[in-house]
């Protein structure tokens, strides 16, 4: 079963952007934050949009839903996820739905076709619609992920959206912020009082026609987040009111904003934007690593794991 993403949502709010789009390309300049959040593959190259279904969520509603954002072409990427942190089973008792949610490949599109069809065809946890897959378009893709939690799981307790570079640690996540289940809740890493970045030399570069405003609202850092499931709802329809922004955790705040949803903040330490060496007492007391590897998540995990492992126990290094 295929569906494109809402015309609404792809068209509408992107408007200011396809003005500039036009602009960048009679002037023959590169632009990083208006080339690829409304460039679109082709009908004749496109690989066909792809979802797990809506039975995922048929049979039961599942208390935390996975949106891990990923490239096409990141195969082992995935499957080291899915040995470890986005295990379905990673916390006893509490049922885990686990999707990846993916653009299309702006190169070798075609060749990558029969690999993913195989891939998901064995998983059944691949999300796809039709727009490149590209840093500046993050803010479609979480949207992609959130309309289908909309769509087919709207009894879900909560949702974690989550970049593929992270460790997590979702029993403790589970234990210590999501009982009991909330409402109109999400927590990360807060940012607040930061604004966008103007200078082209940065990925993160925001034109003053994209967002005037010299400062975001309070938001959650995109490496990972979790927010209740009604809100997710909430962001994915009121998203459809806003012109989209290329820093998609920004956008995020600005959803909260319109909704008049603030976020809450979690204690120092437990959501790290930045990268943690590993050990194992103090990775059993935090929910988010960032920059962390598909090679480290691997090589870290069993021993993260293993039930008769203590804090004197750390992992050696191999020699």
């Amino acid at each position: 079963m295929t569906r494109q993403l809402n015309p609404r949502l792809l068209l509408l709010p992107v408007l200011p952007w396809l003005v500039l789009l036009v602009l960048r390309v009679q002037r023959g300049a590169e632009d990083p934050a208006t080339t690829a959040a409304t460039a679109a593959p082709s009908q004749s190259t496109a690989t066909p949009p792809r979802q797990p279904g809506p039975h995922k969520c048929r049979e039961r509603a599942p208390f935390l839903v996975l949106l891990v954002a990923t490239e096409p072409a990141d195969i082992a990427g995935r499957h080291a996820i899915r040995q470890t942190w986005g295990n379905e089973s990673a916390v006893p008792g509490v049922s885990i739905l686990r999707l990846f949610l993916l653009g299309m490949q702006p190169v070798f599109s075609a060749a990558l076709r029969a690999t993913l069809e195989e891939e998901n065809h064995l998983h059944r946890d691949l999300l796809q619609q039709d727009f490149w897959d590209t840093y500046h378009n993050l803010t479609l893709k979480t949207l992609m992920g959130m309309e289908w939690v909309t769509r087919h799981c709207p009894g879900a307790a909560y949702v974690l959206k989550a970049d593929r570079d992270v460790f997590l640690n979702l029993p403790y996540l589970v234990r210590r912020f999501l009982l009991p289940p909330k409402k109109n809740f999400i927590t990360g890493y807060v940012y607040r009082n930061t604004g966008p970045l103007r200078s082209k030399a940065y990925k993160w570069y925001v034109p003053r026609q994209v967002y005037p405003a010299a400062t975001y609202p309070p938001y959650c850092g995109g490496a990972a987040y979790v927010l209740s499931g009604d809100l997710a709802a909430k962001i994915y329809r009121v998203a459809q009111t806003l012109p989209v922004i290329n820093m998609e955790d920004a956008f995020v705040g600005i959803c909260l904003r319109a909704l008049g949803v603030g976020v809450t903040d979690s204690p120092w330490g437990v959501f790290n934007m930045y990268h943690v060496k590993y050990e194992r007492c103090r990775f059993s007391r935090l929910v988010m690593v960032h920059h962390f590897q598909p090679q480290e998540l691997l090589r870290v995990w069993p021993h993260f794991t293993a039930p008769n492992a203590t804090c004197q126990d750390e992992l050696r290094p191999r020699r």
